[in-house]
């Protein structure tokens, strides 16, 4: 199956992937999505769930894929549950939150008793003068 994804001038990795036109270790593939092996991983079996169609990031995801993907990520979540119980997922959106390949992948990554590199060693409480700053910016529901 060959993906939506941007023009042969401007390629990229995953669409490649997606379209076996490079290597990629598969675990899942359905309509919507397929997972595969990252090849950098943080832990044994870190996969990478993407979605089939190009999208840069979440916020420009189309509405009807929403279900599709999570379905597929969902999925390979209870996939990962046989390697470990715990496992973190997530997601770098823009090359400041650590996004290096532009097409829209979450990170979902086991883990074994080891210290969780999202973890921060301290946290501090939020103010509410900072709570209320957030609101303002982030709108109310």
């Amino acid at each position: 199956m060959v993906a939506d994804g941007p023009p042969a001038s401007d390629p990229c990795l995953f669409c490649d992937i997606i379209a076996h036109r490079r290597p990629g270790y598969f675990v899942y593939e359905d309509d919507a999505t397929v997972a595969f092996l990252d090849l950098y991983p943080l832990s044994r079996g870190h996969l990478l769930v993407v979605p089939r169609r190009h999208v840069d990031r979440l916020t420009d995801l189309a509405p009807a894929d929403y279900a599709p993907v999570l379905r597929g990520l969902v999925e390979v979540c209870r996939r990962v549950g046989r390697l470990a119980a715990d496992y973190n997922v997530g997601v770098n959106q823009g090359a400041a939150a650590g996004q290096i390949v532009f097409h829209l992948h979450f990170h979902v990554i086991p883990r074994y008793g080891e210290p969780s590199p999202f973890a921060p060693s301290s946290r501090t409480r939020l103010t509410e003068a900072e709570a209320t700053d957030l609101i303002a910016r982030l709108g109310r529901p």
